[in-house]
């Protein structure tokens, strides 16, 4: 599976996309900088050549370990990061509060105002020894700002050159729609919404909305971050500061009837010499409109494994089979308190 270019800008990236939360230790309960520099590196030589990180990944720290491991790299490499999520300031919405893995808490802003993005654009430039980021993308909506002034002073850093392609995350197709017609000449290159077998609410409007108006589509958590590769097992415990602990998909009832339905998907797997987490990133991949897929990886071998998706070919009748299996689970969104 070759390059994608993203809707009609001129930004082609790999199916698979290295995608670079976990460098950062927040939320996944640590990390370690050299095992990260060693998964990214195998990475491209892989052939994942897009890394999508964010400044609020370990709160600059990603963005930091992604510069260093592609210090001699850059020309081979595409680099999308983000703006809109603020823990520095308090000016913008409230979005939530969190704790770093070192108990330090933190509050997050929702910020899009055409200042804020500058600013953390030269951060951003700055944290990965770069002149230049090859896409920028709005981390989620910010209701206190007109989304035409923030797609403005994303056209003008584009058009001076500091960044390339000018993309959303996270934004409905009302909001696709306002940000396409603010950008202009400039392309909206694309959307990245959560997305896979477990979580399927973009097929409903987002996903065709982007098909019919050419917006590249960069999904995240194919892998439900983590469950559907198969590796979370019912006696898994997850570490202090790994927010997984919290969320209900991982309570011991929903794991079960997750690791059920994998039960009954293995075959397809093994018939095409994929591991499961392979099966859920190609269902991914093949859906129409799809443009690419973030996976992350924290070890060098797990980047290896990953790119293994981009060559899968499942059948139609492997594509249904797994629609309607996934389709058929019952997850309860309020589970027990997990003891």
């Amino acid at each position: 599976m070759g390059a994608n270019t993203l809707g009609q800008s001129s930004l082609a990236i790999s199916p698979v996309v290295l995608g670079a939360w976990s460098y950062g230790g927040w939320y996944w309960g640590g990390a370690n900088d050299d095992a990260s520099v060693s998964a990214i590196h195998a990475a491209i030589d892989s052939g994942i050549t897009t890394i999508d990180t964010a400044p609020v990944y370990g709160f600059g720290r990603s963005e930091m370990v992604v510069g260093k491991a592609i210090k001699d790299r850059r020309s081979c490499v595409q680099i999308l990061t983000k703006v809109g999520l603020r823990w520095d300031t308090d000016e913008g919405v409230h979005f939530f509060d969190t704790e770093d893995p070192e108990g330090k808490r933190w509050h997050l802003y929702r910020n899009l105002r055409p200042a804020s993005i500058r600013w953390e654009v030269e951060q951003s430039l700055q944290r990965l020894g770069v002149d230049h980021i090859d896409m920028i993308q709005c981390h989620w909506p910010d209701p206190s700002t007109p989304i035409a002034e923030s797609m403005g002073a994303l056209s003008a850093l584009s058009q001076e050159g500091k960044i390339g392609a000018v993309g959303v995350s996270n934004f409905s197709v009302e909001q696709l729609t306002e940000a396409k017609a603010a950008l202009g000449d400039v392309p909206l290159a694309s959307n990245q919404p959560r997305y896979s077998l477990l979580h399927r609410g973009i097929e409903r409007d987002v996903l065709p909305y982007c098909k019919a108006e050419n917006i590249g589509v960069i999904v995240y958590s194919p892998m439900g971050r983590g469950i559907l590769t198969g590796k979370v097992s019912m006696d898994r415990q997850f570490p202090k500061g790994d927010g997984r602990a919290d969320e209900p998909l991982y309570h011991p009832e929903n794991r079960a009837t997750v690791l059920a339905a994998l039960e009954e998907v293995r075959p397809i797997a093994k018939a095409h010499n994929l591991s499961l987490a392979n099966l859920a990133v190609a269902w991914v991949l093949a859906q129409p409109g799809v443009s690419a897929a973030l996976v992350g990886a924290r070890t060098a071998a797990q980047s290896k494994e990953n790119a293994r998706a981009m060559d899968a070919c499942l059948s139609a009748q492997d594509m249904s089979t797994l629609r309607t299996v996934f389709s058929a689970l019952k997850i309860n969104k309020k589970p027990g308190r997990q003891t």
